[in-house]
C-alpha cells in the first residue's frame, strides 16, 4: 500500500523544492479575488438591509428558510440535556481546563511613577461584547465553541454572542449549542458564513454589534473578518489548519495518528506534519494512518489533506527537527519527545541566573577598560561581549538535549568562557595601569 501522505524519507533528503513547497502558505487559489469582491458584496447587503438580507442569505448558502434568527435559551438547553452523558462530561470537563488555563494568563494591570508626578497605568478592562463564530457547514466543532467564549467569560466580558450555520431544521447542531450551554453563551444566532460576520461588525435588527469578532471558518469568513478588521477587531485572519508533531520512539504513535487525522479533516488545505527521530517510528505512524484514514468519518475531507499536505519525516537529531520546527513556525506544535519539557525548563533555569550574573561580571570590568571612550561606549561593549555568550550558551545548550555532552560539562564550558573574557578584560585593564612592564611603550 502507497504512503497516505505526500512527503516520507529523511528529512534532509527533501529536494529543495520539495521543502519550499512544505513550508509554502501561499495556496494556489484561483477564485480568491471573484471571492474578495463577492464577500465585499455580501457585506454592503448585509449593512444595508439587515435581517432581511441575512435570511435571503440563509436561503441562498444553507438552503434553509429561518423563521428567526436567534436561536431560544430553551432550545440551547434541550441541546444540551440530550448529548450523551460521556459526551457532556468531556466538554465540561474541557470547559474546566480553558477556564483554567486563561486564568493563569489573565493579564494583571500594572501602575509605575515614571518620576515624581508621572503615573503611568495599564489596566486589561474587559470588553462590553464579544462575537464568536463556530463553523458548521462541513462539521459541527464545539470546541470552537469553548475556546471562543470561555476565554470571553474568564476575562470578564458581559456579553458573549455566538454565531454559527443553521442546519436543515434552521438551528446550528446540536453539539454546537451544548457547548454554547456549557460556556454559558448569552445569545446564539443559526448564521453562518460572510453574513455572520457582517452581522456582528454592522448590527441588524436582531443581532448586536460586538467589540471583537474571533472564531475560525473557512476562507469565506476569513475573507470577511479581514475586510471588517478596520472597523471592528478581530483575532487573527485564520488559514487552513497547520499541525507540526515531533516525536521519538518513546511516543504514543496511536494518538498522535488520531491527532494528525483530527487536523486535516478541517480542511482539504490542512498540513499536518511528523517528524521522527528514528525510522522504525515513522513507519509505525505511517501504517497507523493507513489503518485509520479510510474509516474516519471524514475521510472524503482528510485523504485530500495527507494527500496534498502531509508528511511522516526522519530527523537525524532532536536538534534537526528544533530547527525545522523554528522555520516553519506551524499553527500547532505537539512535542512527544521523551524529556523535553524537562530539559526545557532545566535550561530557563540554568540561563536566566548565568545570563544576569555574566552580564553583571563583563559589566564591571569593561566599565574600566578603556576610560577615554567614557562609560556608556563602554556599556555597549560589554552588551555586545553578552551577546556573543548568549550564541555560545544556545550551542551547549543544543548539546545537551542531544545527549552529546553531560550537564556538569555544559556548566564547566560556560563558566570557563566567562572565565575567560573576564581574566581578559582585567589583563587588558591592568596593562593600561601599567603593571606589565612589557607592555608599557617605549
Amino acid at each position: 500500500m502507497s504512503a497516505p501522505v505526500r512527503w516520507t524519507g529523511r528529512l534532509s533528503g527533501l529536494a529543495p523544492d520539495e521543502l519550499r513547497s512544505l513550508l509554502s502558505r501561499a495556496q494556489t487559489d484561483a477564485g480568491e479575488q471573484e471571492r474578495c469582491v463577492q464577500v465585499a458584496s455580501i457585506l454592503a447587503e448585509v449593512r444595508a438591509r439587515g435581517d432581511a438580507a441575512l435570511r435571503d442569505l440563509a436561503r441562498r448558502f444553507d438552503r434553509v428558510s429561518l423563521e428567526s434568527l436567534e436561536v431560544p435559551r430553551a432550545a440551547v438547553r434541550a441541546a444540551l440535556d440530550r448529548q450523551p452523558p460521556s459526551l457532556r462530561r468531556a466538554m465540561e470537563r474541557s470547559a474546566r481546563n480553558v477556564a483554567r488555563v486563561h486564568s493563569a494568563f489573565r493579564p494583571q494591570p500594572a501602575r509605575v511613577e515614571a518620576e515624581p508626578g508621572v503615573v503611568v497605568e495599564r489596566r486589561p478592562d474587559p470588553l462590553a461584547r464579544v462575537g464568536v463564530y463556530a463553523p458548521g457547514g462541513r462539521a459541527a466543532y464545539p470546541s470552537s465553541v469553548l475556546m471562543g467564549a470561555i476565554p470571553a467569560r474568564v476575562a470578564g466580558v458581559r456579553e458573549v454572542v455566538l454565531c454559527s450555520p443553521a442546519g436543515l431544521d434552521g438551528k446550528p447542531s446540536d453539539p454546537v449549542l451544548a457547548a454554547a450551554a456549557v460556556a454559558e453563551v448569552d445569545r446564539v444566532f443559526a448564521l453562518g458564513g460572510a453574513g455572520a460576520i457582517a452581522a456582528l461588525a454592522y448590527g441588524t435588527e436582531s443581532v448586536p454589534v460586538v467589540d471583537r469578532i474571533v472564531g475560525p471558518g473557512n476562507a469565506w469568513v476569513a475573507e470577511a473578518k479581514c475586510q471588517v478588521a478596520s472597523r471592528v477587531p478581530i483575532d487573527a485572519p485564520a488559514g487552513p489548519s497547520e499541525l507540526l508533531v515531533l516525536l521519538d520512539s518513546t511516543s504514543d504513535v496511536e494518538a498522535i495518528a488520531r491527532e494528525l487525522l483530527a487536523q486535516a479533516e478541517h480542511d482539504p488545505e490542512a498540513t499536518v506534519v511528523a517528524v521522527a527521530l528514528d525510522d522504525a517510528t515513522a513507519r509505525q505512524l505511517l501504517d497507523r494512518l493507513e489503518t485509520l484514514a479510510p474509516d474516519a468519518a471524514r475521510a472524503d475531507v482528510i485523504r485530500p489533506a495527507l494527500a496534498s499536505r502531509g508528511a511522516v519525516l526522519v530527523a537525524g537529531s532532536l536538534d534537526e527537527a528544533t530547527a525545522f520546527a523554528e522555520r516553519w513556525a506551524p499553527e500547532h506544535l505537539m512535542l512527544a519527545v521523551d524529556g523535553a519539557p524537562e530539559r526545557a525548563e532545566l535550561f530557563w533555569r540554568i540561563s536566566v541566573p548565568i545570563s544576569a550574573f555574566l552580564l553583571l561580571l563583563l559589566a564591571v570590568p569593561m566599565s574600566y577598560v578603556n576610560p577615554r571612550m567614557g562609560r556608556s561606549f563602554n556599556l555597549i561593549a560589554a552588551l555586545f561581549m553578552y551577546m556573543l555568550y548568549s550564541n555560545c550558551l544556545n550551542i551547549v545548550q543544543s548539546f545537551i538535549a542531544q545527549g552529546r555532552l553531560s550537564l556538569l560539562a555544559g556548566l564547566v564550558m560556560i563558566h570557563s568562557a566567562a572565565a575567560a573574557v573576564v581574566l581578559a578584560l582585567l589583563y587588558r585593564r591592568l596593562s593600561v595601569l601599567g603593571w606589565f612592564p612589557w607592555r608599557r611603550s617605549a
